[in-house]
């Protein structure tokens, strides 16, 4: 299906590895000239390489910065000042119990995680609405509607964006501007995948039966048991992306494979 995205212009924040690097990949499918972000400029520019090579009809751009960085955050705005897709993807998260998480650890979440896609935000989303065209989304988690426990650090700043989102949209009324949130369920990042064969080292279990073996000890609520793929979150992201999405305004839009147990 074609999306009706050739040739418009995406940053992708965090677009090195994991859902990132997944959704840079399925808007180059596209057509879509890709930012491709990360903090170190040789990893981004692999990854812009290796687009290059695999969609030769666009045009992937190095966006290398720290965006937690107000200074680095606004040369990339020099760099990049108008863009027609905004996806903020970057994010960080680790299991932590409460008590733990102390004031530090509080703010480098809430800089990371929600500040830096606020700043990005604030500066693009009024140049889309100039041009009456553009998508801000923010990739959140089901863990900002049905926090776990594990990482509250974590689900606060994710729940944090869907209220963002919803704010923002109220900007884009009337206009050919968007603002969603997609909240992913467990995905098998990178990470995820070395977690999992650290779990089970044994050599007789192929990946399939490993991932079977955690989901149902571990997150037996999941209805797909098995993690979602980054590509799936990818897919999904686009099609949010495109004119066919158009009438969706400040939702939430849950790819959590059964994780969430309640209507809404």
């Amino acid at each position: 299906m074609d999306m009706k995205l050739k040739n418009k212009t995406a940053l992708v924040t965090g677009s090195t590895k994991g859902i990132g690097k997944a959704i840079a990949i399925e808007l180059a499918k596209e057509g879509v000239n890709v930012l491709i972000n990360g903090r170190t400029y040789e990893e981004v520019e692999r990854v812009v390489n290796e687009i290059k090579s695999d969609f030769p009809a666009t045009s992937p751009q190095n966006a290398a910065a720290d965006l937690v960085d107000i200074q680095q955050r606004e040369a990339l705005f020099e760099r990049y000042p108008n863009i027609d897709i905004l996806v903020n993807s970057m994010g960080i998260y680790e299991i932590m119990q409460y008590e733990d998480v102390d004031d530090e650890v509080w703010e480098r979440y809430f800089r990371t995680n929600f500040l830096a896609a606020n700043g990005l935000s604030k500066f693009y989303l009024p140049r889309m609405l100039n041009n009456d065209y553009g998508r801000i989304i923010f990739i959140a988690s089901e863990e900002a509607m049905m926090p776990s426990g594990q990482m509250p650090q974590y689900c606060t700043t994710k729940s944090m964006l869907l209220s963002l989102s919803k704010s923002l949209s109220k900007l884009t009324k009337g206009t050919e501007v968007t603002v969603n949130t997609i909240l992913p369920g467990p995905t098998l990042s990178e990470n995820v995948y070395q977690i999992i064969e650290g779990i089970y080292p044994n050599e007789d279990m192929n990946f399939s039966e490993k991932e079977k073996e955690f989901m149902a000890t571990n997150l037996p609520q999941s209805e797909i048991q098995r993690f979602i793929r980054p590509s799936e979150i990818g897919r999904l992201t686009t099609f949010v992306c495109s004119p066919y999405a158009s009438a969706f305004k400040g939702a939430p839009i849950r790819m959590d494979g059964g994780m969430v147990p309640t209507i809404f």
